[in-house]
């Protein structure tokens, strides 16, 4: 067993990030989380803020971390600081492709001066729109490299390609977790991505926007178990990458549908055009994470829908209230 009773999140404000450090926080690690709130909230961190074991700093991790909170000893890094929804990247390319390349390289740094394991959080993006079904982990991927999308999906593999050749030429204890698509509380609304959007959409009634024909899959993963699978890589013996994500396709159609009844909705599907490099499969082979880290995802996706169904109602509810009583990012 590894230690990991000081750790590090990059982009702990975020969806995964603020589920990651509770996660840890559980299990009893004191945790410091970085985050410039740039694609994220402090909403997030509510339940944590009080906790004993967790200190936050604002900073953007694509400069030079001189605050001494950041350059204490840690066990683990896990770096996850990085605009992932389409709407955000789009609207932060730069910044994007900046995280990917100076942020990753400053959270290595910082790993490597106190002798740490990094834990990247890569993407299934890196697999671009692939030609390779299920895709395993020794595929190469289909990226176009200045698409609308690229800014992200080539700042994944650029950070990738950091992390082996610090590992390669410096002895670094890294990790590669390639995370396919993770849903769950604490999702914005308007982040642009298929379970938040659909998830507003039923709840108010407005039509749900299915993109391209609605026959393009997806794989879902609840966030607790991408969570569960981090945790359980960072505790490993082995580099990756690694695929994390749920091996069950559903159609883009089928979740929209899903969505609507569970939230008891009638709301009319409209079909809209599909983004450009829109992956037509994506789902996960993951026969390396069950057999190297014991992980396979355990939520269904009718119960964690339901759960973010649920979740998204009463944030939708406490909203029309009233900012004195709405808490989240709808």
């Amino acid at each position: 067993m590894r230690d990991l009773n000081r750790v590090l999140v990059t982009g702990g404000a975020g969806f995964i990030g603020s589920h990651l450090c509770e996660r840890l926080l559980a299990v009893g690690s004191q945790v410091v989380c970085v985050d410039d709130f740039s694609t994220s909230a402090p909403v997030n961190l509510a339940g944590l803020s009080d906790h004993s074991g967790f200190e936050f700093v604002e900073h953007d991790i694509t400069e030079v971390a001189d605050d001494p909170r950041l350059r204490r000893p840690f066990d683990v890094v896990f770096h996850l600081a990085s605009p992932a929804s389409p709407m955000d990247y789009l609207r932060l390319p730069v910044q994007t492709l900046r995280v990917g390349a100076h942020g990753t390289s400053v959270a290595l740094d910082i790993a490597e001066h106190c002798g740490a394991r990094f834990v990247l959080a890569s993407t299934s993006e890196v697999y671009g729109d692939p030609l390779e079904h299920p895709q395993r982990e020794t595929y190469w991927g289909n990226v176009n490299p200045i698409g609308t999308r690229s800014v992200y999906d080539e700042a994944k593999r650029f950070a990738e390609a950091l992390v082996f050749a610090y590992h390669r030429s410096r002895d670094g204890d890294v990790a590669v977790a390639r995370i396919f698509n993770t849903y769950g509380p604490r999702m914005r609304a308007h982040d642009g991505r298929m379970v938040p959007t659909f998830c507003r959409q039923a709840l108010k009634g407005e039509p749900i926007t299915v993109a391209g024909s609605g026959q393009q899959t997806r794989s879902l993963c609840h966030v607790d178990d991408t969570v569960a699978a981090l945790v359980a890589l960072a505790d490993a013996d082995m580099t990756g990458p690694v695929n994390i994500g749920n091996p069950i396709e559903l159609t883009v159609l089928r979740v929209a549908e899903m969505i609507r009844d569970l939230a008891g909705s009638t709301s009319p599907i409209h079909y809209v055009a599909a983004a450009q490099d829109d992956p037509q499969r994506r789902c996960p082979d993951i026969r390396l994470a069950r057999e190297r880290l014991g992980w396979e995802p355990k939520v269904p996706a009718e119960e964690g829908l339901a759960e973010t169904v649920e979740w998204f109602r009463h944030q939708i509810m406490a909203a029309e209230r009233g900012p004195r009583h709405f808490a989240g990012p709808v």
